[in-house]
């Protein structure tokens, strides 16, 4: 079968590390696998070459950049991005970001097949930021309109796309899902785990809340804007013995909290996928989590729900099922299942049939 040149396009790639980024790592690692030539197009992030060759076989082609750090990820804005996508001459564009205006119009106004990936919700914002998402998402919404085909990270995504008018045939879901199954460990330490940006839509305050009820240690780590927030509340409820807050963590200790916490606690006010969620259930963890968007449809019967926004619920939920060893090592065995049941070695064969459809006009 021909070889596909296929460009993946975001402002951010390693060394940056979020949900994004590694679904765009996986997916290209696996289509070169297949056969197919696949560049990276993204920012220069200080101190990165202008041009990398992987050793998974994929290019990082970076164009100069400018980052404004006012929020997490930081404002960024590109030059080249044109100039950079008639060099490549794709047969198809795959774009992962709807936040940065200059790569925005650049990769919307090439000529070529291209395709969308969606990966957040539509108006993901607390407070102001969920008016400035809104109307973002609002004019973005006409640039969607140039993308041949949209790819949802869930079904849930691709329902609400539907629902805010885009016709259900330009829109498909390609789950994310596991890249490595990970070995299961008999280790058990002291500690729940909360892992991940520190962004007001991951509603940390209401865990930091909810944990002046609840007697047990509690792991945190990531970086980001509400960080400063975190803090001030785990000083204020005199937390500081119960709330260890790590920072950011290296793959290998990220991969070890994993591994040996009690379960992982997910308190999303907004959340297309969560991908951490996965992560941990594929180490056998049960998640403590909200019943926002798309997270039940895919945390599945490996969770204990609760309601967003409410931190006495949730340190119900918490205390529920620290008591309750029976009911963790149920959720727990679910847990493997759930993760298991897909892997990027089969979803990317429908990946790659969905790129091919795109190229040859069927979609």
């Amino acid at each position: 079968m021909e070889s596909m040149r296929i460009v993946e396009a975001n402002p951010y790639f390693f060394p940056s590390m979020g949900g994004i980024e590694r679904r765009m790592h996986v997916t290209s690692k696996h289509l070169v696998r297949l056969g197919h030539d696949v560049t990276v197009l993204t920012a220069q992030l200080p101190g990165t070459p202008l041009r990398e060759e992987t050793e998974d076989g994929y290019t990082i082609v970076r164009v100069p950049a400018k980052f404004y750090n006012i929020y997490n990820p930081p404002y960024v804005t590109c030059k080249g991005v044109s100039e950079e996508l008639r060099k490549l001459n794709p047969d198809l564009v795959n774009y992962n970001y709807r936040w940065a205006f200059s790569f925005d119009g650049d990769v919307a106004r090439h000529p070529g097949k291209k395709v969308f990936t969606y990966h957040n919700m539509w108006g993901e914002g607390i407070g102001y930021q969920r008016y400035i998402s809104e109307a973002n998402d609002r004019l973005y919404r006409r640039k969607l309109d140039r993308y041949d085909h949209i790819v949802a990270v869930t079904d849930y995504v691709r329902d609400d796309l539907i629902r805010r008018g885009i016709p259900s045939e330009r829109v498909t879901t390609v789950d994310n899902c596991l890249d490595v199954v990970p070995e299961l460990s008999d280790e058990e330490g002291e500690f729940i785990l909360n892992l991940g940006r520190m962004v007001a839509t991951k509603g940390l305050s209401d865990l930091i809340e909810a944990m002046r009820d609840v007697d047990y240690k509690l792991v945190m780590c990531g970086r980001g804007p509400e960080e400063k927030t975190v803090r001030r509340l785990i000083s204020r409820y005199g937390l500081e013995d119960r709330v260890d807050l790590r920072g950011w963590v290296s793959d290998e200790e990220r991969d070890h909290l994993m591994a040996t916490c009690k379960f992982f606690v997910m308190p999303s006010l907004y959340e297309s996928y969560g991908l951490a969620a996965l992560e941990a259930l594929s180490y056998g963890k049960p998640i403590v989590c909200t019943d926002v968007d798309g997270l039940p449809g895919n945390v599945k019967d490996a969770g204990l729900y609760v309601k967003p926004r409410n931190p006495k619920g949730l340190a119900e939920g918490i205390n529920a099922l620290l008591s309750d060893e029976g009911r963790r090592r149920e959720l727990s065995a679910n847990a493997v299942k759930v993760s298991r049941a897909v892997t990027w070695d089969t979803r990317i064969l429908e990946l790659e049939s969905l790129y091919r459809r795109v190229i040859d006009g069927e979609v």
